[in-house]
C-alpha cells in the first residue's frame, strides 16, 4: 500500500531530522566537506542511498518539475546499429522538446551502473538502456523503478515488471541463419558468439542448437567461440578455425563486424569463402556490402527500434498512453541472402 508520499522528493532535512543531525552538516557532508567525519559521511552517504536522495544540480524550485530530457546507456557507441538507434530516439524526443543524455558503458557493468547512477542524479525523465555483456543483475535501475520514472530496455534486455523490452525475436532470426547454411549443405556450422549472459546471444545460441537439431546434426560444445565480438576478435577466431580438423564448412556470427574479422583472416591464409567456408552474419551493417564476397547477414532496423522506444517514453512522458501497460515489443528482422553464404546446389 503507498502512503502517498511515494512520489515526494526526498530532501536534505528528511535526512537531517532521520539522523538527528542538522540540515548544513547533511549538506556538508553530501559535498564532501573534510570537516564531517569519515563515519558520519558513512551514515548520511548510506541513509541518503536507501531513500533515493539525489543531489540537486539544478535550481530549488525545479524540485517537483521535469528536466526535459532523457537519459541513453548504449554498451558501444562506435556501433552502426547503436548509432542508428540513437538518430531513431533523438527523431522522437526533439519532436517532443525532450533532449538526450547520452552514457557509453563501454560494455562494462560496473560502467553502466556509474551511468545510471548519475543519470538519476541529473534527473532524467526517463531512461533508455541496452545492457553491457557482463550485466547480470538489474539492482542498479532500483532507484528508478522505486521513482516511478519510465525505463526501456531495448535490444540487450532483461524482464522487470516495471520496464518494457524492445527486441527482435532472436532465437528464430539466428535458426534461420543457420538452416540457411544447412540448405547450403554445411554439415559442419561454427558459431561465433559473445558470453550468453545477455538475451540477444543466449536466443541466438539456443537458434542455431535448434536448427542444428532439426537437420540431425550434432551439436558440439567446441563449435562455439565465445568472444567479445570486435572485428579483431574475429581475425583472432581464424586462427582457432584453420586448427579445426576437418576444418568447418559454415559459420554462423553474431555481429556483422566480427564476422568481416574472421573472413580477412581466413581470406588471407587462401580460404575461399563460400566454396570452402560459407559464412553468414547479424545486424546488416554498412561493412556487410563492402567486404568482398558481401556478407549474407539478418536485418533489422535500429533506427525504427529507436523511434518505437523514443515514441513510447515520450507518449508516456505526455501522458498520452501508460508505459506498464506493454512489457515487450518484439520488431521484424529478415535473412538477407548475400555472396558469402551461396555455396550452390552441389555443396561441398
Amino acid at each position: 500500500m503507498t502512503n502517498g508520499k511515494e512520489d515526494k522528493e526526498i530532501t536534505i532535512y528528511d535526512i537531517a531530522k532521520r539522523l538527528k543531525i542538522s540540515p548544513a552538516t547533511v549538506s556538508r557532508a553530501l559535498q564532501d566537506h573534510p570537516r564531517i567525519s569519515a563515519k558520519t559521511k558513512k551514515k548520511i552517504f548510506e541513509l541518503a542511498d536507501e531513500v533515493g536522495y539525489r543531489r540537486n544540480h539544478f535550481a530549488g524550485n525545479l524540485r517537483s518539475q521535469k528536466t526535459q530530457t532523457i537519459g541513453v546507456i548504449v554498451p558501444r557507441l562506435n556501433s552502426h546499429f547503436m548509432s542508428s538507434v540513437i538518430a531513431g530516439i533523438e527523431l522522437m524526443a526533439n519532436e517532443h522538446g525532450y533532449s538526450l543524455l547520452i552514457s557509453q558503458s563501454s560494455e562494462s557493468a560496473r560502467k553502466e551502473a556509474d551511468s545510471a547512477e548519475a543519470m538519476f542524479n541529473s534527473r532524467v525523465d526517463g531512461l533508455m538502456v541496452s545492457l553491457a555483456y557482463d550485466t547480470n543483475t538489474l539492482d542498479h535501475f532500483d532507484k528508478f523503478f522505486r521513482k516511478k520514472t519510465p525505463v526501456i530496455f531495448f535490444d540487450r534486455v532483461k524482464p522487470h515488471r516495471s520496464a518494457t523490452s524492445i527486441l527482435i525475436d532472436n532465437y528464430q532470426a539466428a535458426y534461420d541463419a543457420t538452416k540457411h547454411l544447412i540448405e547450403q549443405h554445411c554439415k559442419k556450422i561454427v558459431h561465433i558468439t559473445a558470453p550468453p549472459m545477455q538475451n540477444v546471444y543466449k536466443d541466438r545460441l539456443a537458434g542455431y542448437k535448434s536448427a542444428l537439431e532439426d537437420a540431425k546434426i550434432k551439436f558440439r560444445e567446441e563449435n562455439v567461440i565465445v568472444t567479445n565480438l570486435t572485428q579483431e576478435a574475429g581475425y583472432e577466431s581464424a586462427e582457432k578455425i584453420l586448427k579445426m580438423k576437418p576444418l568447418p564448412d559454415g559459420i554462423f556470427v553474431a555481429n556483422d563486424s566480427c564476422a568481416i574479422g574472421c573472413m580477412i583472416a581466413l581470406k588471407e591464409k587462401g580460404i575461399r569463402i563460400p566454396e570452402q567456408i560459407a559464412f553468414v552474419g547479424f545486424n546488416n551493417d554498412p561493412m556487410s556490402t563492402v567486404i568482398e564476397p558481401k556478407l549474407t547477414t539478418i536485418a533489422y532496423s535500429g533506427f525504427e527500434m529507436g523511434e518505437v522506444a523514443g515514441r513510447l517514453l515520450v507518449n508516456h512522458l505526455n501522458s498520452t498512453s501508460q508505459i506498464n501497460n506493454t512489457t515487450t515489443i518484439i520488431l521484424r528482422s529478415d535473412l538477407i541472402v548475400r555472396q558469402s553464404s551461396l555455396k550452390g546446389p552441389a555443396g561441398h
